[in-house]
């Protein structure tokens, strides 16, 4: 079992930065791969980045590739997503999610299906 708690969501203007942390608990989290996704209002939640168990294999959604990055810190058990340069589309509640399979290859890690633990969200807002 994993529990996650993000933070470091808030209000930034266009074109500014937020760094959002995944606090997990439960240790499966070092073998887990994990991903951050994010739901807009009246939008299904949609794949943001995953990265795998050890940090070697990250994937990033179209929308948001060269604009953020996602770690992990194993030892301290957390989920890190770099946002830059936001635009107002990237508003949304973002949330980290775990899966139960450590790489990321040879399953769909961009379907929110294949993650069975997820943390409250955190909202970050972007004004234009």
């Amino acid at each position: 079992q994993v529990q996650l708690v993000e933070s470091g969501g808030g209000l930034v203007q266009a074109g500014g930065s937020l760094r959002l942390s995944c606090a997990a608990s439960g240790r499966t989290f070092s073998s887990s791969a994990m991903g951050w996704f994010r739901q807009a209002p009246g939008k299904e939640r949609e794949f943001v980045a995953c990265i795998s168990w050890n940090g070697m294999s990250v994937h990033f959604a179209d929308s948001v590739k060269g604009r953020f990055t996602i770690s992990r810190d194993n030892a301290k058990n957390m989920l890190y997503l770099q946002l830059n340069s936001l635009k107002a589309e990237d508003t949304a509640v973002y949330y980290c999610a775990a899966s139960l399979i450590g790489k990321t290859t040879g399953w769909q890690y961009e379907s929110k299906y294949e993650y069975p633990y997820w943390g409250q969200g955190t909202q970050v807002t972007v004004s234009s």
